[in-house]
């Protein structure tokens, strides 16, 4: 099986959609931001705060090269990098979960631990909208998400992959 990797804006459900499919498909799953967290035994926001985004961005780079697991969900910013958008293209099938701006902001409301959404909302959606040009631009299949279980979405991706 070819490996699967999740795409998609944060909140968007990779972590949790990457659960659901590693369960049902009965193979191995791994989170980027997971593998980074561990490997540097710090969270997110303190790599952020102490190393910077540039260097969270090399790590992120580094666990998408490491992780031999059959289905990834990825952090939000992994297409931020062309060599990691040629390294998923080459490795496997890219799904990306397109989910409204409006379905974010709600999921995100009260979050404080992903820095890059402590930001004015206009902020946000510029982001969000330049993200969603290059989430299109290199994935193999769109899944939207909104309005739909985990699990609608994780059969719905099973049936892509069937195809």
């Amino acid at each position: 099986m070819t490996t699967i990797y999740l795409i998609g804006f944060m909140g968007s459900g990779k972590s949790s959609i990457g659960k659901k499919l590693s369960e049902m498909m009965d193979v191995t799953q791994a989170d980027t931001d997971i593998f980074v967290e561990e490997k540097h035994q710090m969270s997110i926001a303190d790599i952020f705060k102490n190393d910077g985004e540039s260097a969270f961005r090399t790590y992120e780079t580094e666990a998408l090269k490491q992780i031999t697991d059959k289905i990834i969900s990825t952090g939000g910013g992994i297409v931020e990098k062309d060599v990691n958008r040629s390294f998923m293209r080459k490795n496997g099938f890219i799904i990306y979960l397109q989910t409204s701006f409006d379905t974010i902001a709600r999921r995100l409301q009260n979050d404080q631990e992903r820095p890059l959404w402590q930001k004015n909302m206009s902020d946000q959606k510029k982001m969000y909208e330049r993200r969603a040009e290059m989430y299109k631009s290199c994935c193999d299949y769109i899944v939207v998400t909104d309005n739909k279980s985990i699990n609608e979405i994780a059969k719905e991706i099973i049936n892509l992959l069937k195809c």
